[in-house]
C-alpha cells in the first residue's frame, strides 16, 4: 500500500461535520470491537483511541471506564474539535491531533489501546505495530479491527473492467496482520472475520457515502483529475452484473478483522524482519537482578 497522508487528513478533515449521518460501518463495527471488551477483567488508567473520528466511540470509552483518562487522537484537525464535543465536565474527554504513523506518546503509557477501522489507512504497518507495542503497557490490552482485502470486492471487480487504474485501495491479509503482531512482540494475540455487506440503489449512492466518511480512494498513484464519463458508465454497468434480482439493490461487501493482543512482557524477545531477536530490560531490573546475585 501506498497512501498520500496529506490526502487521508484532507478527506477525514472535510467530512468530519457530516461525518456521524453515513458512519454506519464505523458504528457497526465499534460495536462489535466493543464487545470484546466484556471478556477482560481491566480497570484502565489511561485509554487512546487512535483515529477516533468524531469522538462518540472516545466518549463511550469513558462512560464504561469513568476512572480513566480517556484520550482521543486523529489525523484532522477537524475531527479532534468533533471529538472534543463529545467532552462534558463531569466526562471530561483529551484530543490529539497527530498522525498515527508518528505516535506523540511515551514508552509504557496507555493502558488500553483502541484502534476502530484505521489501520488499513497506514503505509508502514509494520513501523506502526511496532509504534503500537512500544506505547503500550506490559499487562495492557490492545483492540483493533480493520479491512481485509475482499473489502469492496464488488466494485473492485466493476472498475477493474473499465479501468487498469488504482481506484480502489488494496488491504492487507490477516495472516500478515497476525504474523506482524507475533514478530513486534505482542503476547496472545487472536484475531478473528466478520463479512458484512450493505446494499444500495445505484453506485452514485454508493460513493456518496464512501466520500461522506473520507474513505474514498488516497492511493498515491490513483488517477487525478476528473474520471471520463465513459469509464464511469463501463463501471457502472458492471457492478449491475452483482444486482439482486429479487431485491433491485447493489450489494457491497466489507471484509472485517478484529483483533486482542497483550502488551510485551520486560525481557520478552522480539523478532526484526531483516532477522534476530532482541530483548530490552530496564536499567532497575538489571540492577534488582544483580542484587539477588
Amino acid at each position: 500500500m501506498s497512501f498520500d497522508r496529506r490526502e487521508v487528513q484532507r478527506a477525514f478533515g472535510r467530512s468530519a461535520a457530516r461525518y456521524e449521518q453515513h458512519a454506519w460501518l464505523q458504528r457497526e463495527v465499534r460495536a462489535r470491537l466493543y464487545e470484546r471488551l466484556e471478556d477482560i477483567e481491566a480497570s484502565p488508567q489511561t485509554i487512546l483511541d487512535l483515529g477516533c473520528g468524531s469522538g462518540h466511540g472516545t466518549a463511550e470509552l469513558k462512560r464504561r471506564y469513568s476512572d480513566a483518562t480517556v484520550i482521543g487522537l486523529d489525523i484532522a484537525h477537524a475531527m479532534c474539535r468533533q471529538c472534543q464535543r463529545q467532552s462534558s465536565w463531569r466526562r471530561r474527554l483529551h484530543s490529539i491531533q497527530a498522525d498515527i504513523q508518528h505516535l506523540p506518546l511515551a514508552a509504557n503509557s496507555v493502558d488500553l489501546l483502541i484502534a476502530n477501522l484505521v489501520l488499513q489507512w497506514i503505509d508502514d504497518l509494520p513501523g506502526v505495530i511496532t509504534a503500537l507495542r512500544r506505547i503500550l503497557k506490559p499487562d495492557g490490552v490492545m483492540f483493533f479491527s480493520t479491512l481485509g482485502p475482499d473489502t469492496l470486492t464488488e466494485l473492485r471487480q466493476a472498475w477493474a473492467a473499465a479501468d487498469d487504474q488504482p481506484r480502489v485501495s488494496h488491504f492487507v491479509d490477516q495472516q500478515v496482520i497476525g504474523d506482524l503482531l507475533l514478530s513486534s512482540g505482542f503476547r496472545n494475540p487472536v484475531m478473528d472475520c466478520d463479512r458484512i455487506t450493505a446494499t444500495y440503489p445505484d453506485t452514485a449512492t454508493l460513493m456518496q457515502d464512501l466520500k461522506a466518511i473520507g474513505a474514498h480512494n488516497a492511493h498515491r498513484h490513483r488517477p487525478r483529475g476528473l474520471t471520463g464519463k465513459y469509464k464511469i458508465a463501463a463501471m457502472r454497468q458492471a457492478y449491475d452484473a452483482f444486482r439482486d434480482p429479487h431485491s433491485g439493490q447493489l450489494p457491497a461487501t466489507w471484509e472485517v478483522f478484529y483483533a486482542t493482543a497483550w502488551g510485551a512482557q520486560e525481557g520478552q524477545p522480539i523478532r526484526h524482519p531483516e532477522g534476530g531477536e532482541t530483548a530490552s530490560f530496564s536499567i532497575e531490573s538489571l540492577r534488582q537482578e544483580l542484587n539477588r546475585k
